[in-house]
């Protein structure tokens, strides 16, 4: 049984990690390896690129993991959560179309002015999100192709997919939700089962399992889905080269570029366990420094690496310095007083509950 007093601190860490791996990636996620060393020597990035900050910007995959838990947070309790989320995901977009806050946001969360900032938002998410503004388009059974951006496997599922996995509700209900909504703006089974594989794996980690277990498990879990085996296949590999391979850049590589679902997701893997021997800083460097989608891979690994070591176990200078530390904290405050302590009332005023017929 996780403690209260740890819960709250993973759930915090799981936001902030996110955070930190986003903002430490963004500089250079369109850059190859070669480009990076270059620019910042040999070892990458070891820190905040100083041009990005202060306080050090984050993108799309923090902006979207907040409107995540927000639709969660305003999911009136037994509602389909897809119609909810989906209202959410267009309030996202609304910041990327609009300068700043308007004189009546929709939420507390609509009111924070760096969400407005639009830092290469995906373009499948701002198509889907497009399509679903023409009215709900809803979910295809598992295993299926889904009705909106049917082709399309990107990585913009697994990147905002966190929190699904900090509402206490299961691996399986966390599974399922998340691959659900991840078909609001992506429908190839692969990049929507691989949400709902990290959804269920941070639950998973939430309830005390350590990583490996977790990892275990959920690798049975999505293998056992329809069209589950790209997913699976790809977290097997992130263990093997993980527990056969140096923790270099080169073999992250081998892992995948992360601009699509299943190689975000396990390159995320990878690095967090190679937290196990070398520590959580080194991870989160080590999940940017390749030629791929630094922010998402970094983001991804960073909410993973969060839930399991917790807030107090990022490294603090750079937990203090990314943009939007204080909504993070809230959010994840409201998440916990809602989802553990099953108090709507408490937060109601910054997420007012939404009905969706």
């Amino acid at each position: 049984m996780v403690e209260y007093v740890e819960i709250v601190d993973r759930v915090r860490g799981t936001l902030l990690g996110g955070a930190i791996g986003d903002a430490l990636g963004w500089p250079i996620e369109f850059r190859s390896l070669a480009q990076i060393r270059e620019q910042h020597g040999d070892a990458g990035v070891t820190g905040f690129v100083p041009d990005y900050g202060p306080p050090q910007q984050v993108t799309d995959d923090t902006q979207m993991t907040l409107f995540t838990a927000e639709g969660l947070l305003r999911c009136p309790p037994g509602a389909d959560i897809a119609p909810v989320m989906r209202r959410a995901l267009l309030r996202w977009r609304h910041t990327q179309n609009a300068q700043a806050p308007g004189t009546a946001p929709d939420g507390w969360l609509s009111n924070h002015r760096f969400l407005y900032a639009v830092r290469a938002p995906g373009d499948t998410c701002l198509s889907g999100i497009s399509r679903q503004s023409q009215g709900y388009v809803a979910p295809a059974p598992m295993g299926h192709p889904g009705p909106v951006n049917a082709h399309s496997k990107g990585c913009g599922t697994v990147m905002r997919s966190a929190p699904f996995g900090l509402v206490g509700s299961g691996p399986d209900a966390a599974f399922e939700t998340a691959a659900r909504c991840a078909q609001l703006t992506h429908g190839h089974p692969t990049g929507y089962l691989a949400a709902g594989a990290f959804g269920a794996l941070v639950d998973r980690v939430m309830s005390g399992f350590d990583l490996r277990k977790a990892l275990r498990e959920t690798i049975i879990q999505v293998a056992s889905m329809p069209r589950g085996t790209q997913t699976a296949t790809a977290l097997e590999r992130a263990l093997t080269l993980a527990d056969t391979e140096p923790p270099t850049s080169e073999v992250v590589q081998q892992v995948g570029a992360g601009w699509i679902a299943e190689e975000c997701l396990a390159i995320a893997v990878h690095c967090a366990l190679r937290a196990e021997t070398e520590g959580v800083r080194a991870a989160l460097l080590l999940s940017v420094n390749h030629s791929g989608d630094s922010d998402s891979t970094g983001a991804v690994a960073g909410n993973l690496l969060g839930a399991l070591h917790g807030l107090s176990g990022l490294p603090h200078e750079w937990a203090a310095a990314v943009e939007g530390r204080d909504v993070l904290i809230q959010i994840a405050d409201d998440l916990v007083v809602n989802f553990v302590l099953r108090d709507h009332g408490r937060v109601a005023e910054r997420h007012p509950l939404e009905y969706v017929t």
